[in-house]
């Protein structure tokens, strides 16, 4: 294997607002597939490369200098990776399937910092499968716990818990849903940090008479044998988008989203849920339109009649200590360019259709625990492209015990400025500019960006089939 070698490093000049940044040097991307940041271990920035028959993680230290590579060793028979995962501070797991003797397998390795290999464990042998099915991953949130999970003929789901920490099964299960429509009906998974699993299905949302709508939920918990069925009514609305969450400080299913009324494709204001998992009885489901006002300062324009908000989408939970949640809104769109009054589609020179991606405002909610709306805010922000399914564009979310903060490129463009947005508990926002990539040929891709601690983050830089990291350290 040709291993990628970093001679030297770029030490950027770049104090501004005081935070530092250093960024490594270019890594060759075109035979790899997929790349993921694990973490920082041991001083060391830890870069995993998935090249389909080869797997390689590389090594940097606090300069960005590439101090180690090595490749790892996986099963020879089709190995495909499903997951990393960092569950403990100086170890990282990597789950993958593969096929040996025509029985298709899920085995997982522990390596240390150094990528050494320290343990090994088949975690399944689901004995022959005349195909391969397409496996899905959901991580708890303090990444202890890591569920394998696929859709046998569209009804039978089977699912499994993995604990990451004492390598051992905690549960597997099949079930049954009979008349399940997988494209309309399952919303999302969650695992919590115990273990405990959550199937949440959208029910008859489609549907023209609003009453019928619901959220379905089944709750796989440790201590019962059979799946506990949880019913949130809609109250006569429709989901126009929605997020859920779990609370593990809380013990509750959170969810905020967006409801349509007369029309569907308009979300006519948001709403929150609140599911405590032991008491399901005393849930709490709140509604709240928006006002003229806010749509006002939102779009720039005199509202006086809320015919509700399209092209909006809930990117982000941010759960309170106190059971409540901030939820963040943004508007994005995605349009074929079209040219002429035979509405064609407009070409460039050579026969391609262009995509043009619009990620705009965002809008945030902090609720209380009552489902009350504590304050809400409008951040704004215009990225505009083409042709790039949007990665650059969007906005990370760095999360300290004071604040948040919303980082985002101004403009989707070679030189460009790096801007953040800080936002207190009570509402209150400061903007400000980070840096300028201006003659350092940077695209920084800042939704794949991994947050190193309260104060450091790594945003990947991707140009060309090349690879560059940025870490980012707030003095």
């Amino acid at each position: 294997m040709k291993k990628l070698r970093l001679f030297c490093i770029i030490i950027l000049p770049l104090w501004l607002q005081a935070q530092a940044i250093q960024v490594s040097e270019e890594i060759a991307l075109r035979n790899d597939i997929s790349y993921e940041i694990i973490g920082n271990m041991k001083g060391r920035v830890l870069l995993f490369r998935d090249r389909v028959t080869q797997f390689e993680v590389q090594a940097f230290d606090t300069q960005m200098k590439q101090v180690w590579s090595k490749e790892l060793l996986l099963d020879k028979k089709q190995p495909k990776v499903l997951s990393v995962v960092s569950a403990q501070p100086d170890y990282f797991t990597v789950l993958y399937r593969f096929r040996h003797k025509n029985h298709l397998q899920l085995k997982a390795h522990i390596y240390d910092a150094a990528a050494n290999l320290r343990d090994s464990i088949t975690v399944k042998d689901y004995g022959f499968l005349f195909y391969t099915p397409n496996m899905e991953i959901v991580k708890s949130e303090d990444r202890s716990k890591i569920m394998v999970y696929y859709v046998e003929n569209q009804q039978i789901f089977h699912l499994l818990v993995f604990d990451l920490i004492s390598m051992s099964v905690l549960w597997e299960k099949s079930i049954i849903l009979d008349g399940f429509n997988p494209w309309e009906e399952l919303g999302q998974l969650l695992l919590d940090n115990d273990g405990n699993a959550y199937m949440i299905f959208e029910k008859n949302r489609f549907r023209v008479r609003k009453e019928g709508h619901y959220f379905e939920i089944l709750a796989f918990r440790l201590e019962e044998e059979q799946p506990r069925r949880i019913i949130a009514q809609m109250q006569e609305k429709i989901t126009y988008d929605v997020a859920f969450a779990f609370d593990n400080l809380n013990q509750k299913l959170i969810a905020t989203g967006l409801y349509a009324e007369k029309n569907v494709e308009r979300a006519s204001g948001v709403f929150f849920v609140s599911i405590p998992v032991y008491n399901p009885d005393t849930m709490r489901i709140t509604f709240e339109r928006f006002e003229n006002e806010f749509l006002s300062n939102l779009l720039g324009k005199p509202v006086d009649d809320n015919r509700g908000l399209q092209e909006i989408v809930v990117q982000s939970i941010v759960l309170r200590r106190d059971g409540g949640a901030l939820m963040i809104l943004e508007r994005n769109r995605q349009l074929n360019r079209q040219l002429g009054a035979n509405n064609r589609m407009f070409f460039d020179g050579a026969g391609r259709i262009i995509m043009d991606y619009y990620f705009d405002e965002m809008l945030l909610f902090s609720f209380h625990p009552n489902g009350k709306i504590h304050w809400k805010n409008i951040l704004h922000k215009k990225q505009y492209s083409q042709d790039d399914d949007g990665v650059y564009s969007s906005f990370f979310l760095f999360k300290t015990p004071s604040n948040l903060r919303i980082l985002y490129n101004d403009e989707i463009r070679l030189e460009n400025t790096v801007s953040e947005y800080i936002i207190t508990g009570n509402g209150e926002v400061e903007r400000r500019s980070l840096l300028s990539t201006e003659r350092l040929e940077l695209r920084l891709r800042f939704r794949d960006a991994i947050q190193l601690s309260a104060t450091e983050l790594v945003v990947p830089s991707e140009r060309r089939s090349r690879l560059r990291l940025v870490r980012l350290q707030y003095q």
